[in-house]
């Protein structure tokens, strides 16, 4: 497959074009990631499995004693990126919630208040985390509070 990029000051916003005779399955997959604006990421599941994970199948990621854990729906994977990497390839369906933690929005399921101005978030999964007072402006901001 041919690749081109065009850089130019006209393009405000980027743009792919694919010029192909037929829809293959690994056009499909490029055409995936493009129009959902996110690309896969790799994770452990144990010692051993690899896995590929979306965007959309990640409630949480947090840092815990020092390692980076991705919580999906009912697993837990360890990733070897820091929390502000996964942040940066995650986007903006994701906020950072603490020093320590980044939710996918998507899956908020409840917020009550916590301790010292805090808001303890919980998802649909199952995880709670507190929302800190550094990032609850922001928080708040997304909320339309």
């Amino acid at each position: 497959m041919k690749v081109s990029v065009d850089i130019s000051a006209e393009f405000k916003e980027p743009y792919a074009v694919i010029h192909t005779d037929k829809i293959t399955e690994e056009i499909q997959k490029m055409l995936d990631i493009f129009s959902t604006n996110e690309s896969p990421l790799t994770a452990f599941k144990n010692e051993e499995d690899l896995v590929v994970l979306k965007a959309n199948e990640i409630y949480m990621v947090r840092v815990e004693n020092g390692e980076t854990i991705i919580y999906g729906e009912k697993q837990r994977y360890r990733s070897k990126k820091r929390l502000y990497e996964l942040g940066m390839q995650l986007g903006k369906q994701f906020m950072q919630i603490s020093k320590s933690t980044l939710i996918n929005l998507s899956y908020m399921d409840s917020i009550e208040p916590g301790f010292s101005g805090t808001l303890l978030l919980k998802l649909k999964n199952g995880c709670k985390d507190y929302v800190s007072r550094t990032y609850l402006p922001e928080f708040k901001k997304y909320l339309g509070l």
